[in-house]
């Protein structure tokens, strides 16, 4: 008999791990086997959606960079007001982002960008903004800084401070009523999550519909699959050094995106991944509120990942 989880886990420290809501039968049949298998368009996907590839991981960020420089470009010439969610990584992409924007030599004044989490403690209290170590520092250095006079202005950035987080429906809304458009830009969660919103909230609600509206949480609690996902991809392994709360935004605010930018790319050189059936479940899944990122192939945009990560799982002998 060949061994696996779904026939060891039993009485196992694994039992009770992970969200209630995960049906580990349906996460392992979500799994192909090659990039080209990745591609094959699903009935619950969106017709604006798509599925595109990148060889490795520098491909990766130009064309995410190049898609969300893209649409800054596209609503400055349509002459309208653009919403943009943001996520703090990969911050390779805003190297391409600035690099476009330059070169197009595009103005960002059109532009409200909403930061999509931040680290903060039990009383959502984030770490200040001028800060290492914090969203905002990594933002304002890594992409408002570098575009010079072409920069968003500082009253269009927000960040998910707990004053400021519970105003970004509002604002997103009276952007949107006025003609103007919001685009989500997103990575996948080695737990399925979209920004921070993580699958065991599902608990929290009754239905997918009462999911759906959540616009936000102060101080939700992360799973411990983020606090090691970001202890190997941002500190190093140093899981001490990983706060266990964040402020973020919900489905009630991303779901409600005119388009999205998203993908995976956390493979290594070796290829050692996190982020494989991260791909699959977010593209072969279908809608479920304990699967977050299984919502953003309903929705129009473009979805990137490195091939490496949709080929034949090898299992190693040790």
């Amino acid at each position: 008999m060949k061994f696996n989880m779904l026939n060891t886990i039993k009485g196992s420290l694994m039992e009770d791990f992970y969200p209630p809501g995960w049906d580990l039968q349906r996460i392992r049949g979500c799994l192909g086997s090659s990039p080209d298998e990745a591609l094959q368009r699903q009935l619950f996907w969106n017709s604006g959606f798509s599925v595109n590839t990148c060889k490795d991981r520098p491909e990766f960020y130009v064309k995410l960079g190049f898609e969300i420089a893209s649409q800054i470009k596209k609503a400055r010439e349509e002459k309208i007001k653009l919403a943009m969610i943001l996520p703090v990584g990969p911050m390779e992409q805003y190297d391409w982002v600035v690099y476009f924007l330059k070169y197009w030599n595009v103005p960002c004044d059109h532009l409200y960008c909403f930061s999509m989490d931040e680290w903060t403690d039990d009383q959502g209290n984030s770490t200040p903004g001028d800060e290492i170590g914090s969203f905002q520092y990594a933002m304002e250095r890594g992409f408002y800084g570098r575009l010079g006079k072409l920069t968003v202005p500082r009253d269009q950035r927000f960040f998910a401070t707990k004053d400021t987080l519970p105003s970004y429906g509002e604002k997103i809304n009276a952007i949107k009523t006025n003609g103007g458009k919001l685009v989500t830009v997103y990575g996948v969660g080695r737990d399925f999550h979209v920004a921070f919103w993580e699958p065991h909230f599902g608990e929290d609600y009754a239905s997918d519909e009462e999911w759906r509206q959540a616009e936000y949480r102060i101080a939700a609690k992360l799973h411990p699959l983020s606090i090691e996902q970001n202890s190997i991809l941002s500190y190093k392994s140093d899981f001490t050094s990983v706060p266990c709360r964040a402020n973020t935004i919900g489905p009630g605010i991303f779901l409600k995106s005119d388009y999205c930018i998203g993908g995976v790319d956390a493979i290594f050189d070796y290829g050692a991944a996190t982020a494989g059936v991260s791909l699959w479940c977010t593209l072969r899944h279908g809608p479920s509120r304990w699967i977050p990122s299984s919502y953003m192939p309903t929705l129009p945009g473009k979805f990137f990942f490195v091939e490496p990560l949709a080929e034949k799982i090898v299992v190693s002998e040790h």
